[in-house]
């Protein structure tokens, strides 16, 4: 498989791209505080007339992921619009009005809240009388495992149900700690065959949604992509099956020198799929 290449910024590749579509969790910041290099990358590629939309697998409509940006030190300049997981899960459920939902993992956690289907009308109901299961997350990220909710999910299995997972990332880092996500509760129920609809990141609905915002911006579709993120499985395999180039942000990943093109080398191996280049963090 092709090695990506390794430009020491941004700066090196933007003249290629009109659009980016970018990761928040892990790229921008990391859910405690705001990484200023790569906002500074953002906001420079944007000053030179490129559109950025932000991208996230977060269960909640973009109001909510955008709430989160001031207080964490993300400024305004460096993106121009942002689409969520949780913004094409709504599209999915509005779908849905008719159905019964079974909704599961809700708490008050900012990632699992009422805001992903607030206005919607939908009618919740137990799982045994559920056409859909809603999947938000695991109740309790701190104590919770995916394990604990197999004997549960088998339910749904049985009475062959959809899952709508509304964040398809296994686990997302928050400060230095890694938490479950609705997607290692999908994987549980795909490995039980049951049937999942992944509105989020690597899968479609997210990304012709995010080309939709960025082609009202722009004035007409873009035609240049680049896809940002530090997620083989999700940001690089998504891009790759939407036919983008894909720059890899190696969050949590050796930082210098050839530790680090190997680590990068040896990640997209294990994950099956490519990216175009590859950078320790998002810089200008």
């Amino acid at each position: 498989m092709t090695r990506p290449e390794h430009p020491s910024g941004l700066a090196g590749i933007a003249k290629n791209y009109d659009t980016i579509l970018c990761d928040v969790w892990g790229v921008i910041h990391n859910g405690r505080h705001a990484f200023d290099d790569a906002c500074n990358a953002l906001t420079r590629f944007r000053e030179g007339g490129g559109t950025v939309v932000l991208i996230t697998n977060a269960p909640v409509p973009k109001a909510q992921v955008i709430s989160y940006f001031e207080p964490l030190g993300v400024p305004r300049e460096c993106y121009d619009d942002c689409v969520s997981s949780g913004d094409a899960t709504r599209e999915e459920l509005s779908k849905r009005r008719d159905e019964k939902i079974w909704r599961l993992g809700v708490d008050a956690g900012w990632e699992r809240d009422q805001f992903l289907y607030k206005g919607l009308g939908l009618n919740f109901v137990e799982p045994e009388e559920a056409d859909t299961m809603l999947c938000i997350g695991v109740r309790d990220q701190e104590n919770d495992h995916p394990e604990d909710y197999r004997e549960r999910l088998k339910t749904g299995v049985e009475r062959g149900i959809p899952m709508i997972c509304a964040n398809p990332d296994i686990k997302v880092r928050i400060g230095d700690e890694l938490v479950w996500c609705a997607g290692a509760l999908a994987a549980i129920y795909e490995e039980e065959g049951g049937s999942v609809i992944y509105p989020g990141k690597p899968h479609s609905a997210i990304y012709e949604l995010a080309i939709r915002r960025a082609a009202e911006i722009r004035g007409e579709k873009p035609s240049r992509v680049l896809c940002i993120g530090d997620s083989p499985a999700t940001d690089m395999r998504g891009a790759a099956q939407q036919g983008f180039d894909a720059l890899y942000v190696g969050t949590g990943l050796a930082e210098h020198g050839d530790n680090f093109k190997a680590e990068v080398g040896a990640l997209l191996d294990q994950y099956d799929t490519a990216a175009q280049y590859a950078m320790p963090a998002l810089r200008w």
